[in-house]
């Protein structure tokens, strides 16, 4: 009697297994099933999923490359003006030397310039009429 016992919990158990079994395959081929019918439209779904973040990433981009775009335009401008400001200070400085060396200066030159030009002129007119009299 023991055995016809243990015999029938073993035949139930074999029978539990093998009707999991058949459920667990019958799952894999409704799976399978659900996604070869499925599986394009979950596949135009991920795409027009992946296009909307595209589009934010690279508005995203565009903001910032916009936003580095303005602060290295501002960053350049004022490294011009700081070296234009050290440009000033150096050429005064410069001049200041100078002048102690008693090295003439631009308006100095000038005023040569101006002077030799006045001379030209005169030495012209005196040639003119030394060859007038002549």
């Amino acid at each position: 009697m023991v055995k016809k016992v243990k015999g029938n919990v073993d035949s139930q158990l074999s029978q539990s297994v093998q009707e999991s079994a058949h459920l667990i395959w019958l799952a894999g081929l409704g799976a399978f099933a659900k996604v070869s019918d499925e599986g394009a439209r979950l596949f135009d779904t991920l795409v027009k999923e992946g296009e909307k973040i595209e589009e934010r990433t690279r508005q995203s981009a565009s903001t910032a490359l916009e936003e580095v775009r303005e602060s290295a335009g501002e960053t350049r401008g004022a490294v011009a003006d700081a070296w234009d400001k050290v440009e000033q200070v150096f050429e005064e400085r410069l001049a200041r030397v100078l002048g102690r060396l008693g090295v003439p200066g631009r308006d100095d030159v000038q005023e040569l310039v101006r002077r030799i030009d006045a001379l030209q002129v005169h030495i012209e007119e005196l040639r003119q009429a030394r060859d007038a009299k002549r």
